[in-house]
């Protein structure tokens, strides 16, 4: 949901060079862990194919709300998938979106980190739920709009530390206006966590295995 639609050179160098080696960092750890610890099967492989097709899709269609808003899916790629290779995913997703001219190469560092957040909070949030008598689609549901709602904070933040070169406002201006498009967001991820929530009860009746919770009971 949230995603920085700024131009290369919005940011100063510095700035990319910063959020592009966080990222880098967060991406190597996970590549280590799928290395070391986790072992991918061709159903993981084949799920992470079909969760980047589908992200990268309906990132693509543009909601003519104040410039335009869309959804991306990061809450349901981290609840099916798992934040590390969830990050893959979006790794992939932003570096196609970036070919077609959809954001900055310079801005997928941050960009990266706003999903990266999505992603990992979108699946701690349906995780710690699944302790609780939940049903599926209300976890799912919160999950997604808690993980959209940090995934915004992350974008305002980014934003608000980097600055914008050639925009000269003083902190309080920028600060309310990018928090009008943070609401905008919002308002459109009520309706991302509803769809969220229907294909992931959806999965549980038709394909529990695929979810992480059932995976996890059927190792055991």
């Amino acid at each position: 949901m949230a995603h920085i639609h700024l131009p290369d050179g919005a940011f100063s160098i510095q700035w990319i060079i910063t959020w592009w080696i966080l990222a880098v960092i967060i991406l190597g750890l996970c590549l280590y862990w799928l290395k070391k610890v986790k072992k991918i099967d061709n159903k993981t492989i084949t799920l992470a194919a079909m969760l980047t097709a589908a992200s990268f899709a309906i990132f693509q269609v543009n909601i003519p709300l104040f410039g335009g808003v869309h959804m991306t899916l990061t809450p349901l790629t981290g609840i099916l998938a798992g934040p590390v290779i969830g990050s893959i995913i979006v790794l992939i997703v932003n570096i196609l979106s970036a070919a077609i001219g959809h954001g900055g190469w310079g801005m997928i560092g941050a960009n990266l980190l706003v999903n990266i957040t999505e992603v990992t909070v979108a699946y701690g949030i349906y995780k710690a739920l699944s302790k609780i008598n939940l049903d599926t689609f209300s976890k799912a549901g919160i999950g997604t709009i808690i993980g959209l709602l940090f995934g915004n904070i992350a974008m305002l933040l980014i934003i608000l530390i980097s600055g914008i070169q050639g925009v000269n406002q003083d902190i309080q201006p920028l600060l309310y206006g990018l928090s009008l498009i943070a609401a905008v967001n919002m308002g459109v991820a009520i309706i991302e966590s509803f769809i969220t929530g229907y294909v992931v009860s959806y999965i549980k009746r038709v394909r529990p295995d695929i979810l992480a919770e059932e995976s996890h009971a059927g190792a055991k």
